[in-house]
């Protein structure tokens, strides 16, 4: 066999060769498992990617919140699992977090546009929602009250059935919407202000 083809067949056997190694390593590597606690999102407007992206129904998207469910699992999660007067996460795994699109009012105070992260302490009857201008982190191990953005009180309302997994959620209301969180029988919902006419809704 001519030297030249004999360098062409070894030069594709190497590369044949190279491409099983590869095949191999892939189907071989270990994925993380599932989380216990998925991440999830919550959008105001609801559903804004599909309303608006997908259906082309008009709409300005305000804020988003990203943020892990842990689940009840038989345990009582308040005065317990989480315990009062604590900084909590706001679900598991990663802080919470909030992107608001356009400029928004809570608990009295201007918050401009921007990603910021949330933790409440709860209490019984109480919680004080926290919005915080350091953002990626892990837990509330690393809590900087310095960089607090504010601090608001919202109410506590009992629920007759108990949510297993932690949920939050964007709801309409009066003079913008509501930051609806629940988990146990637990619910607290934080008012999001913001002038509806700016988004060219009446």
């Amino acid at each position: 066999m001519p030297p030249m083809k004999q360098t062409f067949l070894f030069a594709v056997m190497i590369l044949l060769l190279g491409t099983g190694l590869k095949s191999a390593t892939a189907q071989d590597k270990k994925l993380p498992p599932l989380d216990a606690s998925p991440m999830d999102m919550a959008y105001y407007p609801p559903v804004y990617p599909y309303l608006v992206k997908v259906k082309g129904e008009p709409g300005t998207l305000v804020a988003r919140v990203v943020y892990s469910r842990p689940q009840k699992k038989g345990r009582t999660i308040f005065g317990n699992l989480e315990e009062y007067g604590k900084v909590w996460r706001l679900g598991a795994n990663e802080a919470t977090e909030v992107e608001f699109f356009i400029p928004v009012n809570i608990g009295g105070r201007q918050v401009p546009k921007g990603r910021y992260t949330l933790y409440a302490i709860p209490q019984e009857s109480k919680w004080t929602v926290i919005l915080n201008k350091e953002t990626d982190i892990w837990g509330a191990y690393k809590y900087n009250a310095s960089m607090d953005l504010l601090r608001t009180t919202v109410p506590v309302t009992k629920l007759d059935t108990p949510v297993e997994a932690f949920t939050m959620a964007f709801e309409k209301a009066d003079g913008g919407a509501r930051l609806v969180m629940a988990w146990d029988e637990v619910m607290v919902s934080v008012p999001v202000k913001f002038n509806e006419r700016t988004l060219g809704r009446k």
